[in-house]
């Protein structure tokens, strides 16, 4: 069934916001919830690459978003 559209939101915001925090990167709410929601569809595609999935609910999902986004912005800075 999966968390929904209003959801999917409101973690990848938190998931962002997280994730900006941990790596002190100065982000808006826009850039953290696309952040959030794209670091969780990344790092839920390498999870199920080795055969991990993780739940569709909320707690699961935040953490698989907070990970995607730290991953997601250390990149970013790799690059950059």
């Amino acid at each position: 069934m999966g968390l929904g559209i209003i959801a999917s939101i409101i973690v990848g915001g938190l998931a962002g916001w997280i994730a900006s925090m941990i790596m002190k990167a100065d982000t808006g709410i826009l850039t953290n919830i696309i952040l959030g929601i794209i670091g969780a569809v990344v790092l839920n595609l390498i999870l199920s690459v080795v055969g991990i999935y993780a739940a569709n609910t909320w707690i699961p999902q935040l953490i698989v978003g907070i990970i995607g986004a730290v991953l997601l912005i250390w990149g970013y800075r790799k690059l950059r």
